[in-house]
């Protein structure tokens, strides 16, 4: 539980923005490709790279290796084949419509209207190929024709395939509640199975209907019979409930579906959809930093906090303390050694020695990083009350005098100073020694002033003391 409270603790800011702008931009494609193979594909190289990482964790390196190429061949696969799909849906009015919008329903099929265009048809023995899109785009399977905006009726429907009418050979692209297309060519489809009386309509239809997701509705010139085709499937329709039954199909909605409850469950879809996009790029956030984590062991000086100005430190165990940390390479690599803190609270500590602990409450450490071993774990601490001492002064001499000269008298003034210190180290000191006086310089009698040398480095001067004496000596002559 500690250990997942620390992994908690060691998120950063920026790595939840980078789950969530990731996972935004995963929801949008789910937005903007749902009901297309495209997603399906996706589903399935997500699927792959969950397997890939547990291969990993298994430490299964060949089959690693080979979803990893998989994985590769798959995404080239998808940008080749499903070029027209993502070509329409890059293919945005406005960034607006890209980023954020949701794409607008469609103005709704007039059915009946097709319905009753299909049969007048149908009676009159007029031959007709219409064509009804799903998700996928048809730009590249349907070649030539004319781009028209004309509104679905049964009398426009008539007209565009009368025998008088130029474009009346080809099919008719059906979108919403308007014809776009007339004339348009679609590709043949090359399948032996077919019965011989099929004529080129109906192997059209077959072959755009194998290459897409769409609709074909074929009119039989010879027969005046109507047949439906989605897929390698071929639907004979009897009357014009039927008809209405699979064009309804084909839409996703029923004609007498509540338009409350179709938003609802639609809400329900999308808010499930963005809940799975942010588990999934959780997972990949988390998989990429484990997987790129990175050791790493740094020396850190100890801070004392909050001592009780009436003691001073006498002696601690340990001045340093090394830092064994891990995380992901890139904060690994940017870390910089002020951004790492190791303090020690002394409000509670008392005279004497004191014995600490230490642990992840005592180091402050960067967003991301983690602690893992902190050596030496313990730090004793030594405290003590400072007092003042009076002590004599000692001349520190060093070398000898030149020769036929001897030091007949020395004297210092003051010859006592106070010092102040924590009464461990007073209770040591009876002297205090000048700095080193060589005395090879000497030659004649005279004052010099020299600074005291305190002795350990905790030793100070007392306030109001002076940090220099003037030491008098008198040189001789050695008699012979």
């Amino acid at each position: 539980m500690n250990s997942f409270f620390a992994f908690l603790l060691s998120i950063r800011w920026q790595d939840i923005i980078d789950v969530l702008l990731n996972s935004y931009i995963l929801f949008r494609l789910y937005v903007l490709f749902r009901g297309t193979n495209v997603i399906r594909v996706l589903a399935g190289i997500a699927l792959l790279w969950i397997f890939q990482r547990m291969a990993v964790a298994l430490g299964l390196i060949v089959t690693s290796w080979a979803m990893q190429g998989i994985i590769a061949g798959a995404t080239l696969i998808i940008i080749i084949v499903f070029r027209n799909e993502i070509r329409n849906v890059l293919q945005a009015k406005n960034l607006r419509a890209l980023l954020w919008e949701f794409p607008q329903k469609s103005e709704v099929m007039p059915i009946e209207a097709i319905v009753q265009g299909v049969y007048e048809l149908a009676r009159q023995r007029i031959g007709a190929l219409m064509v009804f899109p799903g998700k996928e785009g048809l730009d590249e399977m349907i070649q030539g024709g004319l781009q028209w905006g004309g509104l679905v009726s049964k009398e426009m429907l008539v007209s565009v395939f009368w025998n008088g009418n130029p474009a009346h050979d080809g099919a008719a692209l059906i979108q919403g509640n308007r014809v776009t297309r007339v004339g348009g060519i679609l590709p043949l489809s090359l399948r032996d199975d077919l019965p011989k009386y099929y004529g080129t309509r109906h192997r059209a239809a077959a072959g755009l209907a194998e290459q897409s997701d769409a609709l074909v509705i074929v009119v039989s010139e010879e027969r005046g019979s109507v047949m439906a085709v989605k897929g390698s499937i071929f639907t004979p329709i009897g009357d014009n409930v039927a008809l209405e039954r699979i064009l309804a199909e084909h839409l996703g909605t029923a004609r007498a579906q509540d338009d409350h409850l179709s938003v609802r469950r639609e809400s329900k879809e999308l808010t499930i959809a963005a809940v799975i996009c942010v588990l999934c790029m959780a997972g990949v956030w988390f998989s990429f930093a484990k997987g790129m984590e990175t050791l790493t062991s740094i020396e850190v000086p100890l801070e004392y906090l909050n001592r009780d100005p009436q003691t001073q430190i006498h002696s601690t165990s340990a001045n340093t303390v090394r830092l064994h940390l891990s995380g992901s390479a890139a904060l690994i690599g940017s870390l910089r050694l002020d951004q790492v803190k190791v303090k020690l609270d002394l409000s509670s500590a008392v005279s004497g020695q004191n014995s600490y602990m230490l642990s992840n409450e005592n180091i402050v450490l960067p967003p991301g990083l983690r602690l893992n071993r902190i050596e030496p774990s313990e730090v004793k601490v030594a405290l003590d009350v400072p007092a003042t001492k009076e002590v004599a002064v000692q001349v520190d001499w060093v070398g000898a005098l030149p020769s036929g000269l001897i030091l007949e008298s020395a004297a210092v003034t003051p010859g006592k100073v106070k010092v102040m210190g924590t009464q461990r180290i007073l209770d040591r000191i009876e002297t205090v020694y000048t700095e080193k006086i060589a005395l090879e310089n000497l030659k004649t009698s005279g004052q010099i002033s020299v600074a005291l040398a305190l002795q350990p480095r905790a030793l100070k001067i007392a306030e109001g003391g002076r940090e220099k004496v003037e030491v008098s000596y008198a040189i001789g002559r050695r008699p012979n």
